[in-house]
């Protein structure tokens, strides 16, 4: 089978011919139905300090994925051929699909296990829950889990792309007042499908609205010290884009605030069914643009040049 595989930083994917996986004990083979292309993605190509997490080169990509079991391994009954499945992108050693030792869904087929494997409900389709397992997953984790957000709150969301669109409506659902901030003209144009209280290019702009939580979404930087100086007093910022990995901050409002900043790096498989439960409901719709396998490249080439508005999920 062809495979879009990662070889080393500034270098663009190469599509190889690479063996198809075989389940051994305790894995499953799965036939991917779609696979998510993620700005991490382009982040993991472009900045160096990304290569510790490829200690083996070449390595397929592709972190956000969706399909059907083909092949049970030994101690695998749990599981059978023709189930339903998305899948957790973390690994209870901390490896990840597309990373490490494990091969992503930017190939047609890729071995999982119990860390990985959710049940996917057949009222969601497959390019939706895709997206679920990294933009749904880290959105819904970062703003629920580690956030704690909930009625009453005033939420701040930075970037109302592939995660920010569903952190910032998970939180709206949940009864948060919700503020976005966005560079994108036509991505703001989103706010009231999401249920936005208001939207801005930047976080700061609503300094008034006296906000307990923010999460940061895109990661540049200059969003993050802007979250800073908007948060209200004992406020808590979550970071979790990765736009750039350094920031200089304004200590002042941390302190005088006592601000707390929390980092937030995907999520559990309970964190997933409970987003799959809100797509089965048909309250969590988040855009998609939706590709083939051969134009994965192309859409990192789009997502490095910005202005994209939604995910792009390759249908297999």
């Amino acid at each position: 089978m062809k495979a879009w595989q990662f070889t080393g930083t500034n270098n663009p994917l190469e599509l190889n011919e690479v063996p198809e996986p075989k389940a051994g004990p305790g894995q499953v083979v799965v036939e991917v139905k779609a696979a998510g292309v993620c700005h991490s993605d382009v982040t993991a190509l472009d900045d160096p300090g990304w290569m510790p997490l490829f200690p083996v080169l070449p390595r397929t990509m592709g972190h956000e994925n969706a399909g059907v079991v083909v092949e049970v391994g030994e101690g695998m009954d749990h599981w059978k051929v023709g189930d339903r499945v998305g899948l957790a992108p973390v690994m209870s050693d901390g490896d990840a699909l597309g990373y490490g030792q494990w091969d992503g869904g930017f190939g047609p087929k890729l071995l999982a296990t119990d860390d990985n494997l959710v049940k996917l409900p057949d009222e969601v389709s497959f390019e939706l829950a895709a997206m679920a397992t990294d933009a749904g997953l880290t959105a819904y984790h970062a703003i629920m889990a580690v956030g704690g957000a909930k009625a009453g709150m005033k939420v701040g969301v930075i970037g109302l792309g592939g995660l920010g669109y569903i952190g910032a409506r998970v939180a709206v659902l949940s009864g948060a007042e919700v503020y976005g901030a966005e560079i994108n003209p036509e991505t703001q144009k989103l706010a009231d499908e999401i249920g936005l209280a208001g939207v801005a290019s930047s976080i700061d702009e609503f300094k008034d609205k006296g906000l307990d939580l923010i999460v940061d979404y895109a990661g540049f930087g200059t969003t993050t010290s802007a979250a800073l100086e908007t948060l209200a007093e004992f406020g808590t910022l979550v970071q979790v884009g990765m736009g750039r990995l350094e920031s200089t901050i304004n200590t002042y409002p941390l302190i005088i605030n006592q601000l707390s900043i929390k980092g937030s790096k995907s999520g559990t498989k309970e964190d997933l069914e409970a987003l799959y439960e809100l797509m089965k409901s048909g309250k969590l719709n988040p855009p998609m643009n939706i590709i083939t396998q051969a134009e994965i490249p192309e859409a990192i080439d789009k997502l490095r040049a910005g202005g994209v508005i939604g995910r792009f999920i390759a249908k297999y």
